[in-house]
């Protein structure tokens, strides 16, 4: 195989429009990064973002990238831009004055496949079909009707824990880190 001259590689249009593609998508890059008034973010990798920053101890990675950046930093995790705020007077600002910016939930693929498109209640993004959506919730699942008629299954469930706990403490071991938490959650 022969290698490439430098000057037939220079004069070659394939060689030339990559070199100007990849030029142009540079300059809009530092173009689009000047413009938008975006808080200090780490260096990114192209398909990952900043995952490979997190470590196995994400909340220690977290708390340095924040010692090092500030208390309001732009992660990209994936494709998925998130905004990290470390610091309790900035949480305070943002819950005060940008509620509703903030007060949304993100879109993934998963959601939509799952969830019918993000249009049930706890994927739908805010605004008056998420608000139509929680009024009727409210009025057909949590109405003190509805509550009571599934008063039955609570108390089968209570006496299950109950009965779960008596004969452990017959047996001297008691184990709930799994049924507890089954019965007040569910």
């Amino acid at each position: 195989m022969e290698l490439l001259n430098v000057a037939q590689l220079s004069t070659n249009p394939l060689f030339l429009s990559l070199i100007l593609l990849f030029s142009l998508f540079v300059w809009l890059q530092l173009a689009k990064r000047k413009t938008l008034n975006l808080p200090p973010s780490p260096p990114k990798l192209p398909l990952i973002g900043n995952i490979h920053q997190l470590g196995k101890l994400p909340h220690r990675s977290l708390r340095d990238l924040s010692k090092k950046y500030g208390s309001l930093l732009l992660l990209l995790l994936g494709y998925n831009p998130t905004l990290l705020v470390s610091s309790a007077d900035m949480v305070r600002e943002i819950v005060k004055n940008h509620d509703i910016v903030f007060s949304d939930r993100s879109r993934t693929t998963a959601a939509n496949i799952f969830f019918y498109k993000c249009k049930d209640m706890a994927c739908a993004p805010n605004g008056e079909y998420w608000r139509q959506v929680k009024k009727m919730s409210i009025v057909q699942l949590f109405s003190h009707q509805s509550v009571q008629s599934f008063q039955f299954i609570r108390d089968e469930e209570v006496e299950l824990l109950i009965n779960k706990i008596r004969s452990a403490c017959l047996k001297r071991r008691v184990y709930l880190s799994n049924r507890h938490a089954y019965v007040l959650f569910e």
